[in-house]
């Protein structure tokens, strides 16, 4: 009996097309072959679990008949309980919303995913995405522990970490580790747990000793061993950006800068003031560096590296991240989100142009960004794919951070400061008349419900447990909450 496991059909071609349509495709994936032993109802099991959407199988017989009484699959994945929720008057959204849950979902076990499909490794950029997800889809953050834990003990003598972890076979993405810390300072905002995130600091440390010895006479900096991965853009050979390992790369020069204002709030926060205050100077001038070198008056954006006269989405929504442009975030954002000549993002790196569109006051065209993910389910797509068509993987988390954009940023539940002490409302509804939804905290649920009054007004209920208070913002103008129910408009 073989038994083969496709995430979806293909043609003669090699294309998957539709993943409802079936006609004129045929599977091939992943096997298991069971041989029966003779007798009556026996029963057999995989020795590993599979993930599919299809499944063919096929019975070869000997000289006697076999009969299939039941044939049937059980879900696995991680305990995780949805206690999330979105509504708004985009009927669609909720079809998203339940793809993205899926695609979390799946990928999680007792490690996170990339996928479920292929590899089940546990990669940095990746489980940055998934533990945010987790973070505000549900209240169990054990998963996000495990893996700050894991990729602290994935680092070699050199200082950075594994890209992924545990794994038998060992691979080095030092931009990785560069994530690893932003993901420390994303726990370190949502929990009060600061024996865990003061744990962490001498492997943050590490990783950016390893970094700062990079930085040579431009400012910037030089060539990064082994593979200097960011996205798996178009034109981009095995993901790297231009430059990567010779060097002047400005992307990595400016995602060294993000997990250096990262770790040095955490370094101030536990009271590691003079480390705080070296990252907060080398950012700078790396800072300074990168907009005397690296900006094209012409073409008014940032070049991907000074040897390179190409340019890209992620160098200049890294550029607004940092603050390396303090003004006019907002036209910089405008620019290449209009330039297709420049690199695009995938849906992994538009994580972070999502995220600049928060930073640049741009939130607004958030729900009109999210053409990509309602075209995915037009294309029959039951878990967000690893990257646009045509794509190796159908099931891929790191696509599925529009849950969390839901939540954070059209509806705009985000930590006010670190432990989620305090919370910050302010939503961006875009063209959404209606929208509400519950987030987990730490104290209790926190819910939003929101819905237009005129075209510039909002009138808003909202719902904080015990003992959190925060802020509820609408176009400049701020209302302070507390816990318990309150309604206003504005």
């Amino acid at each position: 009996i073989t038994f083969t496991y496709a995430e979806s059909l293909k043609d003669s071609t090699g294309f998957k097309g539709n993943r409802n349509e079936i006609e004129g495709k045929s599977i091939k994936g992943l096997q298991d072959v069971i041989l029966p032993g003779g007798g009556v109802f026996r029963t057999y099991q995989t020795l590993w679990f599979r993930t599919y959407r299809f499944v063919q199988v096929e019975v070869q017989t000997g000289i006697e008949d076999l009969v299939i009484h039941d044939l049937h699959g059980i879900f696995t994945g991680y305990p995780f309980e949805l206690k999330a929720s979105f509504d708004s008057d985009a009927g669609w959204i909720a079809d998203m919303w339940e793809m993205n849950w899926r695609g979390a979902r799946v990928c999680a076990w007792e490690t996170y995913f990339d996928t479920p499909y292929y590899e089940q490794l546990q990669y940095i950029g990746d489980t940055r995405i998934q533990a945010l997800i987790t973070l505000h889809m549900s209240d169990d953050d054990r998963l996000v522990r495990q893996a700050i834990s894991h990729f602290n003990d994935s680092r070699i003598p050199e200082g950075i970490t594994a890209s992924r972890y545990p794994s038998e076979l060992p691979q080095y993405i030092p931009t990785f580790s560069l994530i690893w810390v932003s993901m420390v300072h994303d726990y370190w905002m949502y929990r009060e747990d600061d024996s865990f995130v003061a744990s962490m600091l001498p492997g943050i440390r590490a990783v950016l000793n390893w970094f700062e010895e990079k930085v040579d006479e431009t400012g910037l900096t030089g060539p990064i061993d082994w593979w200097p991965y960011i996205d798996w853009a178009p034109g981009w050979e095995l993901g790297r950006p231009p430059s990567a390992k010779d060097g002047h790369s400005v992307m990595i020069s400016l995602q060294f800068v993000y997990a250096l204002q990262r770790a040095a709030e955490l370094e101030a926060d536990l009271g590691n003031e003079l480390n705080a205050e070296h990252y907060r100077e080398l950012a700078e001038q790396i800072s300074r560096s990168v907009k005397k070198l690296a900006w094209n008056q012409d073409r008014q954006m940032f070049k991907d590296a000074l040897e390179s006269d190409e340019y890209s989405q992620h160098t200049n929504t890294m550029a607004i991240l940092t603050n390396t442009i303090k003004q006019e975030k907002e036209v910089l954002l405008e620019r290449i989100l209009a330039d297709t000549t420049i690199t695009q993002a995938t849906y992994y790196y538009g994580f972070y142009v999502f995220e600049a569109l928060y930073e640049a006051g741009l939130a607004d065209q958030y729900i009109d960004r999210l053409g990509p993910w309602k075209n995915m389910l037009a294309m029959g797509l039951t878990t967000t794919p690893e990257e646009p068509e045509p794509t190796r993987s159908d099931s891929h988390a790191w696509s599925a951070h529009p849950n969390y954009g839901l939540l954070a940023t059209v509806l705009g539940i985000r930590p006010n400061e670190p432990g989620f002490k305090t919370v910050l409302i302010r939503p961006q509804l875009g063209e959404l008349e209606f929208a509400e939804g519950t987030m987990p905290h730490q104290n209790g649920i926190i819910t939003v419900k929101l819905e237009r009054v005129g075209e510039t007004g909002v009138e808003a209920t909202i719902t904080l447990p015990s003992g959190l208070r925060g802020i509820f913002e609408w176009q400049g103008r701020q209302i302070e909450l507390t816990s318990g129910i309150q309604n206003f408009r504005i």
